[in-house]
Protein backbone atom coordinates (compact mmCIF):
# COMPACT_ATOMS: atom_id res chain seq x y z
CA UNK A 1 0.00 0.00 0.00
CA UNK A 2 2.79 2.39 0.85
CA UNK A 3 4.45 1.77 -2.51
CA UNK A 4 1.21 2.51 -4.38
CA UNK A 5 0.75 5.76 -2.47
CA UNK A 6 4.31 6.81 -3.26
CA UNK A 7 3.71 6.01 -6.92
CA UNK A 8 0.67 8.28 -7.03
CA UNK A 9 2.64 10.95 -5.25
CA UNK A 10 5.40 10.61 -7.86
CA UNK A 11 2.90 10.83 -10.70
CA UNK A 12 1.54 14.04 -9.22
CA UNK A 13 4.99 15.60 -9.44
CA UNK A 14 5.16 14.91 -13.17
CA UNK A 15 3.06 17.85 -14.34
CA UNK A 16 3.75 17.60 -18.05
CA UNK A 17 3.49 14.98 -20.73
CA UNK A 18 7.08 13.75 -20.56
CA UNK A 19 9.68 12.45 -18.12
CA UNK A 20 13.17 13.87 -17.91
CA UNK A 21 15.45 11.90 -20.31
CA UNK A 22 18.47 12.44 -18.03
CA UNK A 23 17.04 10.10 -15.38
CA UNK A 24 18.57 6.64 -15.15
CA UNK A 25 15.35 4.91 -16.25
CA UNK A 26 14.56 7.09 -19.25
CA UNK A 27 18.15 7.49 -20.46
CA UNK A 28 18.57 3.70 -20.64
CA UNK A 29 15.16 3.24 -22.26
CA UNK A 30 16.17 5.61 -25.07
CA UNK A 31 19.83 4.74 -25.61
CA UNK A 32 20.08 1.27 -24.14
CA UNK A 33 17.31 -0.34 -26.20
CA UNK A 34 17.16 1.51 -29.54
CA UNK A 35 20.21 1.05 -31.74
CA UNK A 36 19.19 3.64 -34.32
CA UNK A 37 18.91 6.36 -31.68
CA UNK A 38 22.17 5.35 -30.03
CA UNK A 39 24.05 5.45 -33.36
CA UNK A 40 22.62 8.88 -34.16
CA UNK A 41 23.55 10.14 -30.70
CA UNK A 42 27.13 8.81 -30.84
CA UNK A 43 27.73 10.04 -34.39
CA UNK A 44 26.51 13.50 -33.37
CA UNK A 45 28.58 13.88 -30.20
CA UNK A 46 31.79 11.89 -30.67
CA UNK A 47 34.87 13.19 -32.54
CA UNK A 48 34.75 10.51 -35.23
CA UNK A 49 36.41 10.88 -38.63
CA UNK A 50 33.98 12.07 -41.29
CA UNK A 51 34.67 8.99 -43.37
CA UNK A 52 34.20 6.62 -40.42
CA UNK A 53 30.69 7.07 -38.96
CA UNK A 54 29.01 4.38 -36.89
CA UNK A 55 26.80 2.36 -39.22
CA UNK A 56 25.75 -0.52 -36.96
CA UNK A 57 26.12 -1.43 -33.30
CA UNK A 58 25.69 -4.35 -30.97
CA UNK A 59 24.91 -3.80 -27.32
CA UNK A 60 27.30 -5.30 -24.78
CA UNK A 61 26.55 -6.06 -21.15
CA UNK A 62 26.79 -2.84 -19.12
CA UNK A 63 28.57 -4.69 -16.33
CA UNK A 64 32.34 -4.22 -16.50
CA UNK A 65 33.83 -7.11 -14.54
CA UNK A 66 37.50 -7.12 -13.47
CA UNK A 67 40.11 -9.31 -15.10
CA UNK A 68 41.43 -10.58 -11.77
CA UNK A 69 39.73 -12.26 -8.83
CA UNK A 70 38.69 -9.90 -6.09
CA UNK A 71 38.57 -6.90 -8.44
CA UNK A 72 35.71 -4.45 -8.42
CA UNK A 73 32.73 -4.71 -10.77
CA UNK A 74 31.30 -1.54 -12.28
CA UNK A 75 28.17 -0.86 -14.30
CA UNK A 76 27.87 1.71 -17.09
CA UNK A 77 24.69 3.15 -18.61
CA UNK A 78 25.28 2.06 -22.21
CA UNK A 79 28.03 -0.07 -23.74
CA UNK A 80 28.24 -1.16 -27.37
CA UNK A 81 30.54 -1.96 -30.28
CA UNK A 82 30.23 -1.09 -33.96
CA UNK A 83 31.01 -2.92 -37.22
CA UNK A 84 34.62 -1.69 -37.12
CA UNK A 85 35.11 -3.18 -33.66
CA UNK A 86 35.25 0.20 -31.91
CA UNK A 87 33.95 0.24 -28.35
CA UNK A 88 31.64 2.91 -26.94
CA UNK A 89 30.81 3.59 -23.30
CA UNK A 90 28.13 6.16 -22.43
CA UNK A 91 27.51 7.53 -18.94
CA UNK A 92 24.90 10.01 -17.69
CA UNK A 93 26.12 11.56 -14.43
CA UNK A 94 23.92 13.89 -12.40
CA UNK A 95 26.68 15.46 -10.28
CA UNK A 96 30.42 15.77 -10.69
CA UNK A 97 32.99 14.35 -8.31
CA UNK A 98 36.60 13.23 -8.70
CA UNK A 99 35.71 9.58 -8.11
CA UNK A 100 33.61 9.63 -11.29
CA UNK A 101 36.66 10.67 -13.33
CA UNK A 102 38.63 7.76 -11.94
CA UNK A 103 35.75 5.39 -12.64
CA UNK A 104 35.43 6.36 -16.31
CA UNK A 105 39.19 5.92 -16.80
CA UNK A 106 38.97 2.51 -15.15
CA UNK A 107 36.01 1.43 -17.31
CA UNK A 108 37.67 2.54 -20.55
CA UNK A 109 40.83 0.69 -19.56
CA UNK A 110 38.80 -2.43 -18.85
CA UNK A 111 37.30 -2.19 -22.33
CA UNK A 112 40.83 -2.21 -23.77
CA UNK A 113 41.99 -5.14 -21.65
CA UNK A 114 38.91 -7.24 -22.43
CA UNK A 115 39.71 -7.08 -26.14
CA UNK A 116 42.97 -8.95 -25.60
CA UNK A 117 41.62 -11.87 -23.57
CA UNK A 118 43.98 -14.76 -22.99
CA UNK A 119 45.52 -14.86 -26.48
CA UNK A 120 47.30 -11.50 -26.04
CA UNK A 121 46.95 -10.62 -29.72
CA UNK A 122 47.48 -6.89 -29.35
CA UNK A 123 46.88 -6.21 -33.03
CA UNK A 124 43.19 -6.87 -32.43
CA UNK A 125 42.76 -3.93 -30.06
CA UNK A 126 40.27 -1.35 -31.33
CA UNK A 127 39.65 2.22 -30.05
CA UNK A 128 37.50 2.88 -27.01
CA UNK A 129 35.38 6.04 -26.83
CA UNK A 130 34.02 7.16 -23.47
CA UNK A 131 31.15 9.68 -23.73
CA UNK A 132 30.25 11.26 -20.39
CA UNK A 133 27.25 13.56 -19.99
CA UNK A 134 27.36 15.70 -16.86
CA UNK A 135 24.35 17.49 -15.42
CA UNK A 136 26.81 19.68 -13.54
CA UNK A 137 29.12 22.66 -14.20
CA UNK A 138 31.91 21.63 -11.84
CA UNK A 139 33.96 19.49 -14.21
CA UNK A 140 35.65 22.59 -15.67
CA UNK A 141 34.20 25.44 -13.56
CA UNK A 142 36.54 28.08 -15.01
CA UNK A 143 35.71 27.23 -18.63
CA UNK A 144 32.73 28.58 -20.57
CA UNK A 145 32.81 25.80 -23.14
CA UNK A 146 30.66 22.75 -22.43
CA UNK A 147 32.36 20.18 -24.69
CA UNK A 148 35.68 18.71 -23.55
CA UNK A 149 37.57 16.26 -25.77
CA UNK A 150 40.51 14.39 -24.21
CA UNK A 151 43.04 12.24 -26.06
CA UNK A 152 46.52 10.90 -25.30
CA UNK A 153 48.89 13.50 -26.77
CA UNK A 154 52.61 14.12 -26.94
CA UNK A 155 53.29 16.93 -24.46
CA UNK A 156 55.87 18.65 -26.66
CA UNK A 157 54.07 17.91 -29.94
CA UNK A 158 50.29 17.94 -29.37
CA UNK A 159 49.72 17.16 -33.05
CA UNK A 160 51.08 13.68 -32.33
CA UNK A 161 48.73 11.36 -30.48
CA UNK A 162 48.22 7.77 -29.42
CA UNK A 163 45.01 6.17 -30.60
CA UNK A 164 42.69 3.79 -28.79
CA UNK A 165 41.48 5.92 -25.84
CA UNK A 166 39.27 9.00 -26.20
CA UNK A 167 37.28 10.70 -23.44
CA UNK A 168 34.53 13.24 -24.10
CA UNK A 169 32.80 15.19 -21.32
CA UNK A 170 29.67 17.25 -22.01
CA UNK A 171 28.57 19.70 -19.30
CA UNK A 172 24.86 19.95 -20.09
CA UNK A 173 24.06 23.07 -18.01
CA UNK A 174 26.57 25.08 -20.07
CA UNK A 175 25.12 24.00 -23.41
CA UNK A 176 23.81 26.77 -25.67
CA UNK A 177 22.48 25.82 -29.13
CA UNK A 178 24.48 28.56 -30.83
CA UNK A 179 27.74 26.89 -29.73
CA UNK A 180 27.59 24.14 -32.35
CA UNK A 181 25.13 25.24 -34.99
CA UNK A 182 27.19 23.48 -37.64
CA UNK A 183 26.27 20.09 -36.11
CA UNK A 184 22.49 19.99 -36.29
CA UNK A 185 21.98 16.53 -34.78
CA UNK A 186 24.29 17.35 -31.86
CA UNK A 187 22.19 20.43 -31.15
CA UNK A 188 18.94 18.48 -31.37
CA UNK A 189 20.11 15.68 -29.08
CA UNK A 190 21.47 18.12 -26.51
CA UNK A 191 18.25 20.13 -26.64
CA UNK A 192 16.36 16.88 -26.07
CA UNK A 193 18.45 16.25 -22.94
CA UNK A 194 18.35 19.81 -21.60
CA UNK A 195 14.87 21.09 -22.53
CA UNK A 196 12.61 18.09 -21.92
CA UNK A 197 11.54 17.46 -18.34
CA UNK A 198 8.55 16.73 -16.08
CA UNK A 199 7.02 20.13 -16.77
CA UNK A 200 7.07 19.79 -20.58
CA UNK A 201 3.69 19.76 -22.33
CA UNK A 202 4.59 21.37 -25.64
CA UNK A 203 7.76 20.36 -27.47
CA UNK A 204 9.53 22.90 -29.72
CA UNK A 205 8.73 22.34 -33.39
CA UNK A 206 12.40 21.89 -34.33
CA UNK A 207 12.55 18.80 -32.12
CA UNK A 208 9.26 17.33 -33.30
CA UNK A 209 10.26 17.73 -36.95
CA UNK A 210 13.19 15.32 -36.57
CA UNK A 211 12.20 11.65 -36.84
CA UNK A 212 14.79 10.35 -34.38
CA UNK A 213 14.10 12.99 -31.73
CA UNK A 214 10.38 12.42 -32.18
CA UNK A 215 10.89 8.71 -31.52
CA UNK A 216 12.95 9.46 -28.41
CA UNK A 217 10.20 11.76 -27.16
CA UNK A 218 7.62 9.01 -27.55
CA UNK A 219 9.77 6.73 -25.39
CA UNK A 220 9.90 9.21 -22.49
CA UNK A 221 6.18 10.02 -22.51
CA UNK A 222 4.65 9.58 -19.09
CA UNK A 223 1.76 7.61 -20.58
CA UNK A 224 4.22 5.00 -21.89
CA UNK A 225 5.42 4.14 -18.37
CA UNK A 226 4.15 1.48 -16.01
CA UNK A 227 3.30 2.33 -12.41
CA UNK A 228 6.45 0.55 -11.30
CA UNK A 229 8.58 2.59 -13.72
CA UNK A 230 7.06 5.83 -12.46
CA UNK A 231 7.73 4.75 -8.90
CA UNK A 232 11.39 3.96 -9.67
CA UNK A 233 11.69 7.23 -11.61
CA UNK A 234 10.56 9.21 -8.58
CA UNK A 235 12.87 7.26 -6.28
CA UNK A 236 15.79 8.08 -8.60
CA UNK A 237 15.17 11.84 -8.31
CA UNK A 238 14.74 11.58 -4.54
CA UNK A 239 18.16 9.92 -4.36
CA UNK A 240 19.70 12.52 -6.67
CA UNK A 241 18.30 15.35 -4.54
CA UNK A 242 19.68 13.78 -1.37
CA UNK A 243 23.12 13.42 -2.93
CA UNK A 244 23.05 17.02 -4.14
CA UNK A 245 22.19 18.26 -0.66
CA UNK A 246 25.02 16.21 0.84
CA UNK A 247 27.44 17.36 -1.85
CA UNK A 248 26.47 21.00 -1.29
CA UNK A 249 26.92 20.58 2.45
CA UNK A 250 30.33 18.97 2.00
CA UNK A 251 31.31 21.71 -0.46
CA UNK A 252 30.30 24.48 1.97
CA UNK A 253 31.98 22.68 4.86
CA UNK A 254 35.09 22.47 2.73
CA UNK A 255 34.96 26.20 2.03
CA UNK A 256 34.58 27.02 5.73
CA UNK A 257 37.32 24.57 6.69
CA UNK A 258 39.58 25.84 3.93
CA UNK A 259 39.02 29.46 4.98
CA UNK A 260 39.74 28.63 8.63
CA UNK A 261 42.85 26.67 7.70
CA UNK A 262 44.00 29.55 5.50
CA UNK A 263 43.51 32.06 8.30
CA UNK A 264 45.33 29.84 10.79
CA UNK A 265 48.17 29.31 8.35
CA UNK A 266 48.39 33.04 7.72
CA UNK A 267 48.54 33.78 11.42
CA UNK A 268 51.19 31.11 11.97
CA UNK A 269 53.26 32.42 9.08
CA UNK A 270 52.89 35.97 10.40
CA UNK A 271 54.02 34.93 13.86
CA UNK A 272 56.97 33.04 12.40
CA UNK A 273 57.94 36.02 10.27
CA UNK A 274 57.69 38.31 13.29
CA UNK A 275 59.90 36.03 15.35
CA UNK A 276 62.42 35.80 12.54
CA UNK A 277 62.52 39.57 12.09
CA UNK A 278 62.94 40.04 15.85
CA UNK A 279 65.86 37.61 15.92
CA UNK A 280 67.53 39.41 13.02
CA UNK A 281 67.19 42.79 14.72
CA UNK A 282 68.53 41.36 17.99
CA UNK A 283 71.55 39.79 16.28
CA UNK A 284 72.33 43.02 14.42
CA UNK A 285 72.18 45.04 17.66
CA UNK A 286 74.44 42.59 19.48
CA UNK A 287 76.87 42.61 16.56
CA UNK A 288 77.07 46.43 16.67
CA UNK A 289 77.86 46.41 20.39
CA UNK A 290 80.50 43.68 20.00
CA UNK A 291 82.07 45.47 17.05
CA UNK A 292 82.23 48.76 18.98
CA UNK A 293 84.08 46.98 21.78
CA UNK A 294 86.65 45.58 19.37
CA UNK A 295 85.57 41.95 19.15
CA UNK A 296 87.15 40.07 16.18
CA UNK A 297 84.80 39.72 13.19
CA UNK A 298 85.10 35.91 13.24
CA UNK A 299 83.92 35.79 16.86
CA UNK A 300 81.00 38.10 16.12
CA UNK A 301 79.99 35.95 13.13
CA UNK A 302 80.12 32.76 15.21
CA UNK A 303 77.99 34.21 18.02
CA UNK A 304 75.37 36.09 15.95
CA UNK A 305 75.21 33.98 12.78
CA UNK A 306 75.87 37.03 10.60
CA UNK A 307 78.28 36.96 7.66
CA UNK A 308 81.57 38.88 7.67
CA UNK A 309 80.15 41.17 4.97
CA UNK A 310 77.08 41.98 7.10
CA UNK A 311 79.35 42.69 10.09
CA UNK A 312 81.63 44.97 8.04
CA UNK A 313 78.62 46.95 6.79
CA UNK A 314 77.36 47.72 10.29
Amino acid sequence: MQKQNETKKGEAKVKGKYLNPKADLTFKLVFGEHKDLTMSFLNALLPLAEDAPITSIEYETPEMSPERDGGKNSVVDVRCTDARGRHFIVEMQMSWHEEFKKRIIMNASKAIVKQVGTAEVFTKIQPVYSLNLLNDKRFQPDADDFYHDYAILNVDHPERSLDYLRFVFVELPKFKPRNILEKKMAVLWLRFLTEINEMTDEVPAELMENEQIRKALSIVEKSAMTENQLYNYERFWDQVNRELVLAEGNFNDGLVKGRAEGEAKGKAEGIAEGIAEGEIRKNLENARKMKSKGYPADDIAEITGLTREEIENL
